[in-house]
């Protein structure tokens, strides 16, 4: 179970499709700049995915390959949507780093790999565009281990590039794959005499030295250093024209780790264990346009689950028959009539289960460390035909169930608040309550800027929103929260009230 992460437009999503035609789970690859039935990419299945040509939400594709079960997790890029793919990153086991050849290590590459780092997640390296314009490869190699503080250890090694890329050499395996059909030559070392024919002389002698250097120099795989996230293996290549991903592809398959015991309280998850155990780190809205349905992301962490089997809801001590779990592949389904720890599963409900809930036939336990974080950007919604304001409510909750977009409701106005961490959130949120419930609506500016939830003693936070209820609300699931026009209003407030805590960042039951 990995995740792909990387910049915007480092070229993720084009991997995940060439990943997924290596192996054998679809056999035309989208492309997000291609034009027509080339362009659908089948990570990105919303319409405003395909219609922009960037990723907005987690999209999970299974599939099988060399007697492995992948649970491939496409995350969104784009940093606005940067809590959707935090929340992913806690239920996989690995993930890929995608980074552009020509631009290397950048501003979401980095916070998305100290997410990683965090959970101390093995990461596997794809330098892509090697076959346009790009930097020296040991200079790539060492902003990556000086810019993150992980050891490299190259696996493919480029000959040339852009107009001279002729391909990779194999380290591990002594094989040169020519560029672009990725046809492997056997061969005695970089310095092969017969390699020369493949390429111009000056890229023929600079990759000979490059490689043979690599090899001396550069750190050799250690398994252990790997799983411990302190080493990366390196893989050049081309997502684009798929050179050098059924590499990546076998490299994943024999390194990436089998699940991982899940953090957790009172103790760790074991993948071993018997009983079922399993969290929620994402819902999804409307996959079904024609049934208003919400779909819970479950990563199982351990147990065999089967179908029908009846989970408890820590928390809040519900139980629930999963009759009709589902796997997926992006926008499409398919019933599941069992799953393994490692697993992700949906489970379709009707705002039962929220992000961050734990799932299990056993003793309670709560699985930790899912993120909910405190919006940056504060927007009052405007509807455009009164009419239609029960149809306006529907939508927002129903959106506000995916965990990325958080609604208020003011204790004095009838207008909604809704919250975000990016702008390109409100895009997304307009241009799905108008074409998936077709209410006419727009944004204008809330005179707030900051939103923390209040906690203390029930008496004292009455108190505190009856004196305070021109700036009070109370979030979808009917938490008191605070809304303050600006940063010295919210500590003056917090100073005057030393008995209430004000929180920026949750877990859900924490």
């Amino acid at each position: 179970t990995f995740a792909i992460i990387s910049h915007p437009d480092a070229g993720k999503t084009t991997l995940t499709e060439n990943l997924l035609l290596s192996g054998g789970a679809i056999h035309l690859a989208g492309q997000v700049r291609a034009r027509g039935e080339r362009r659908r990419a089948r990570s990105d299945w919303m319409k405003i995915e395909q219609a922009r040509g960037i990723s907005v939400t987690t999209s999970v594709m299974t599939f099988e390959h060399h007697d492995a079960m992948f649970n491939l997790l496409d995350t969104p890029g784009h940093e606005d949507f940067s809590e959707d793919t935090y929340r992913t990153l806690t239920a996989v086991d690995s993930a890929v780093m995608v980074i552009d050849a020509a631009r290397g290590i950048e501003a979401q590459t980095r916070k998305l790999f100290e997410v990683c780092r965090l959970r101390d997640v093995p990461i596997i390296t794809f330098i892509n565009k090697m076959d346009r314009e790009a930097r020296d490869p040991f200079a790539l190699l060492d902003e990556i281990s000086d810019t993150l503080a992980l050891d490299v250890s190259p696996v493919l090694w480029p000959a040339g590039m852009g107009s001279s890329f002729a391909g990779c050499y194999d380290l591990l395996n002594d094989r040169f794959l020519a560029f672009p059909d990725a046809a492997a030559r056997a061969c005695g070392g970089p310095e092969d005499e017969a390699l020369a024919a493949l390429m111009d002389a000056a890229t023929f002698e600079q990759f000979a030295e490059g490689a043979a250097l690599a090899r001396e120099a550069c750190p050799a795989f250690e398994e252990a250093s790997f799983r411990e996230g302190h080493l990366s293996p390196v893989y050049f290549g081309s997502a684009l024209r798929g050179f050098g991903v059924a590499e990546l592809l076998n490299g994943i398959a024999r390194l990436a780790p089998p699940p991982r015991p899940q953090p957790a309280e009172p103790d760790p998850v074991e993948p071993e264990t018997d009983r079922v155990t399993g969290f929620v780190f994402k819902v999804q809205a409307n996959m079904d346009k024609n049934h208003r349905d919400r779909v819970a992301f479950m990563r199982l962490s351990s147990g065999r689950f089967q179908r029908g089997m009846k989970l408890r809801q820590v928390g809040t001590g519900k139980t629930m028959a999963v009759s009709n779990p589902i796997f997926f592949f992006a926008g499409e389904r398919e019933l599941a009539e069992e799953a393994w720890p490692g697993d992700i599963i949906g489970v379709p409900n009707h705002g039962t289960l929220r992000v961050g809930d734990t799932l299990t036939d056993g003793a309670d336990v709560r699985i930790s460390g899912i993120p909910n974080f405190a919006p940056e950007i504060l927007m009052r919604v405007r509807l455009e035909d009164p009419m239609r304001a029960k149809h306006l409510q529907r939508a927002l909750e129903d959106l506000s169930e995916e965990g990325v977009t958080q609604v208020f409701r003011p204790m004095i106005g009838a207008s909604w608040i809704v919250g975000v961490v990016g702008q390109l959130q409100l895009d997304v949120l307009k241009t799905r309550i108008q074409g998936e419930y077709q209410v006419a609506m727009d944004f204008e500016p809330a005179p707030y800027s900051t939103a923390r939830w209040i906690e203390g003693e029930p008496a004292k936070v009455k108190a505190f929103m009856d004196a305070n209820r021109s700036s009070t609300a109370q979030d979808r699931d009917g938490n008191p929260v605070f809304l303050a026009r600006n940063s010295w209003e919210l500590g003056h407030t917090s100073e005057t009230n030393p008995d209430l805590a004000f929180q920026a960042t949750r877990e859900r039951h924490g």
